[in-house]
């Protein structure tokens, strides 16, 4: 039983990196998409598409510093926790 359950939270972790990618990218792209139309010009898609794609990975690296730092015995500042 314990390996379903390891199998299980490293699909959710999976899940949850993909999740966190790609919800920034299309909605920031789409939201180019619209502007470009609304507005006429050409270049706002591209632009916001970078801007999600560095907004995805910010949302990767809090993800991944925070997974890190439980398993290290650390609070999500870096100190290591005291055992009260």
């Amino acid at each position: 039983m314990k390996y379903k359950k390891n199998v299980y939270q490293s699909l959710m972790l999976v899940t949850q990196f993909s999740i966190n990618m790609l919800v920034p990218i299309f909605g920031c792209s789409f939201l180019g998409i619209y502007l470009d139309r609304r507005l006429g010009t050409s270049f706002l898609m591209i632009f916001f598409f970078f801007i999600g794609s560095l907004a995805g990975f910010r949302n990767i690296f809090r993800m991944a510093k925070r997974i890190y730092t439980r398993d290290e015995g650390r609070d999500e500042n870096g100190r290591k926790e005291s055992k009260r």
